[in-house]
């Protein structure tokens, strides 16, 4: 009796060594992954699929401080950009307007672009990106900092901080975007959501004149789906030029060479392949809707409204 007592025991400190043991391996093997190489949850995966989106796919981002939101969209097989997820900001610092000196505690505002070089695993604010500021329109105008960021922790001064947990995913987007092969993603840093009402209500305020150039960017954007080229000469951004007779970049600090505007190719609302809304307009009849005419109905007036349905010709 007494031996099989033993027996008993001994197999019961086995099983209990066992499920130690594997709860060892597991939690070593979770503390193995740091956070920049943790996959996309299950969750962002399924957003993805049921959009028609690859996560090895190119991103590009928007961030608008007024509504505190940072914006990311993912282009498919078309070549156009589709919004793939809001996410609210957690916190930035300083106040609308762009940032000017080391030290002032504001946010940057402008086209920026962000290399594999720009990405931060190891940053104490959990995990990091440059943003790329200054970039040429900024050094043009004396304005200096460094190190400005979208992190996690949730605190900023002069950076754009998100929630580790928000971060993350963020992070891990542009890590697969990446892996696929986009060199550097574009980020527009907005004070606001540059509609026409937007616009009028801050019309008194001594950037205007600076948002205006910024809303240009904006309403390519609104009106292809693709983020516009950008350029900075004569003192300015430009958008969408496409410059006559010269290789290379342009000098920020010179005038702009010759240059064109092509009229851009108004963006068309198509249905996902395979979606209900897709099959629904396969099928003949009265009620199919011309997405591409309503498309440009709706946004033809404010195109024409701003010179970007015109091609234009300037010369220096």
């Amino acid at each position: 009796m007494g031996l099989i007592i033993k027996t008993m025991r001994a197999k019961l400190l086995y099983r209990v060594g066992l499920a130690i043991v594997a709860g060892a391996i597991l939690a070593s093997c979770s503390q193995e992954v740091p956070p920049y190489l943790r996959p996309l949850s299950k969750e962002a995966m399924h957003l993805l699929g049921t959009k028609g989106m690859s996560p090895k796919n190119p991103i590009f981002m928007r961030i608008f401080k007024e509504e505190s939101e940072l914006e990311i969209w993912k282009a498919r097989e078309d070549g156009h950009f589709y919004h793939f997820k809001t996410y609210p900001i957690c916190n930035w610092s300083g106040a609308l307007g762009p940032k000017l000196r080391a030290g002032d505690k504001q946010a940057p505002e402008g086209f920026y672009s962000v290399g594999r070089n720009q990405m931060n695993p190891n940053s104490k604010y959990h995990l990091s990106f440059n943003l790329g500021y200054p970039n040429a329109y900024d050094r043009l105008y004396g304005r200096t900092g460094d190190f400005l960021m979208v992190h996690g922790d949730c605190r900023s001064a002069g950076c754009y901080a998100m929630t580790d947990a928000l971060v993350e995913e963020i992070y891990a987007l542009a890590r697969e975007a990446f892996e696929g092969g986009q060199k550097k993603f574009e980020i527009h840093a907005y004070p606001f959501r540059m509609t026409d009402e937007n616009m009028k209500r801050h019309r008194a305020m001594k950037w205007y004149p600076f948002w205006r150039q910024l809303k240009e960017g904006y309403d390519y954007f609104e009106l292809t789906r693709i983020p516009p080229k950008v350029d900075v000469c004569g003192g300015r951004y430009m958008i969408n030029a496409r410059f006559l007779n010269h290789i290379g970049r342009v000098d920020a600090r010179k005038a702009c060479p010759t240059y064109e505007k092509p009229a851009p190719q108004l963006w068309s609302a198509r249905p996902l392949p395979g979606s209900p809304l897709a099959r629904q307009a396969a099928i003949p009849g009265r009620k199919v809707r011309n997405l591409a005419l309503e498309n440009r109905r709706r946004y033809a007036p404010r195109a024409t409204r701003y010179g970007l349905t015109k091609a234009e010709v300037v010369k220096r």
